[in-house]
């Protein structure tokens, strides 16, 4: 979903998500009102445009991208850089598609009914903003109420997304793997990650070291808690891990690539990006050029009727995934199942009067086995996500219950597993049929109550999983 990659402008976070927190500084007080022209202020700016050129000279010798055409920088007040943002914020995605993203978080269960993505990150633009790079105008805004010493790291990573979009043109190269949102989310971390490498090496430049002379250590430890701020801090944990996961997870990203090519593979990856989250997060799956399957839904809006308004259709990837799995599993048995993934698609359906959603999701795990470890575990977050649940019935490879929000489904065939949640059994038999899958188990009658589905007891999950040996089998 949209969501996942950041629900707003990527360019609107660089600094917000990153800087702030490396710089360790607050930048919570108020911007100084101009009242009339000021030569202090004048020549504060002079100061700043001198040491931005100076620190762009550095990232150009660090990165090998030279300089192409001068680089426009304006010193900024605090008003004026949130303005832009927001606008870039509207730009980019219209109320309509933040609205879409977000109730499809709430429908996998990553953000609590009714959050106010909108406000929230108005709030987060307010509290953190240190400047940014606008690559539609190629200028830098640098802040005007920041000392220069700690605006140079603030420089050393926007500068280098400058001479990056002098020479891979970013804003086209990210949007390019449009409409996977998965695909767009890996551009982004190639972009932050890079731009979190290069700052790291500022840093380490009067040392005569670099990131890739420093041992197999977790980047991240080098840039601290980007979390700790006092905004993120009330964040549902869904939305900080996606709004830090280019950078931290593109850094670590970076690391890899720069211990085995050096500063000197980057154009390399622009040319031949990473498709997925998955070849972020792991790199040798990049390397090795593993490619996710490609799935396909049918057209559920047809099985749900016209009164259902479908709100999106898109690709999780192994981040989604594993967010959703986080959740309700803990990370560690959340962060196994999701390096499975192998490919997936979902979509998200709105009825017009209630409000009411239903998600469907295809998944395809890496084998067989790892489909009948999905199954099993997947069903405990069904039930961890639903509180009230009736008229339950499980087979090897298949859980179903009723809940106040409609019934909810999942199945595995071979490697595929499918989930509809928030509708009845014809639009999931209906589903299963398109897709090529035969039907599915029938719960048994209750003799007392003739058509009806009798409430049937869970077996052990022992005897689930054991069971659930036979998921390869085609039924």
């Amino acid at each position: 979903m949209h969501f996942l990659q950041n629900p707003f402008s990527p360019r609107a976070l660089w600094t917000v998500l990153v800087l702030f927190f490396t710089c360790g500084v607050t930048f919570a007080q108020k911007s100084p009102a101009v009242t009339s022209p000021d030569p202090a202020k004048s020549a504060a700016a002079a100061e700043f445009a001198a040491a931005a050129d100076e620190v762009l000279e550095q990232m150009s010798q660090i990165t090998g991208l030279k300089l192409r055409t001068p680089l426009k920088k304006t010193l900024r007040s605090r008003e004026e850089i949130r303005a832009y943002v927001i606008n870039e914020m509207n730009e980019d995605k219209e109320p309509a598609e933040r609205y879409a993203s977000a109730r499809s978080a709430e429908a996998f269960g990553l953000l609590p009914k009714g959050f106010d993505i909108d406000s929230f990150m108005i709030d987060l633009l307010t509290e953190q903003i240190a400047g940014l790079y606008d690559p539609k105008a190629h200028e830098f805004y640098i802040a005007d109420w920041i000392p220069l010493s700690d605006q140079k790291m603030v420089m050393a990573h926007e500068l280098t997304h400058a001479l990056e979009d002098q020479h891979f043109q970013i804003e086209a190269w990210a949007k390019a793997a449009r409409p996977n949102d998965d695909g767009e989310l890996a551009r982004e971390a190639v972009l932050e990650g890079s731009a979190m490498a290069a700052m790291i090496d500022y840093l380490l430049n009067e040392s005569g070291r670099s990131l890739k002379d420093l041992p197999d250590i977790d980047p991240g430890m080098l840039v601290g808690d980007m979390g700790a701020t006092p905004a993120l801090k009330k964040a549902p944990p869904f939305l900080k891990d996606a709004l830090v996961f280019p950078y931290f997870a593109g850094l670590t990203f970076s690391a890899d690539l720069l211990k085995n090519t050096g500063w000197k593979g980057l154009p390399a990856v622009f040319s031949k990006p990473p498709i997925s989250t998955q070849q972020i997060m792991h790199p040798a799956l990049y390397h090795a050029g593993k490619t996710p399957s490609t799935e396909n839904l049918p057209d559920v809006g047809k099985m749900l009727g016209p009164d259902w308004t479908k709100l999106e259709e898109n690709v999780m990837g192994e981040f989604g995934w594993k967010e959703v799995l986080k959740q309700f599993l803990g990370e560690d048995r959340a962060k196994a199942l999701a390096a499975a993934w192998d490919g997936d698609r979902y979509t998200v359906y709105e009825h017009k009067r209630t409000k009411r959603l239903v998600l469907v999701s295809l998944l395809r795990l890496s084998n067989t086995a790892e489909a009948m470890r999905f199954f099993g575990q997947y069903s405990e977050v069904l039930e961890k996500k639903y509180d009230e649940r009736s008229k339950l019935f499980r087979r090897p490879n298949f859980f179903s219950f009723d809940s106040t929000d409609g019934g909810v489904y999942l199945r595995c065939l071979e490697a595929e597993c499918l989930t509809v949640e928030g509708t009845g059994r014809p639009v999931f038999d209906g589903i299963t049929k398109a897709i090529g899958w035969s039907a599915s188990p029938e719960p048994p009658l209750d003799p007392a109550k003739p058509g009806d589905i009798t409430r049937t007891s869970l077996p052990n999950r022992d005897s689930d999983r054991a069971g659930s040996a036979r998921i390869g089998q085609r039924q």
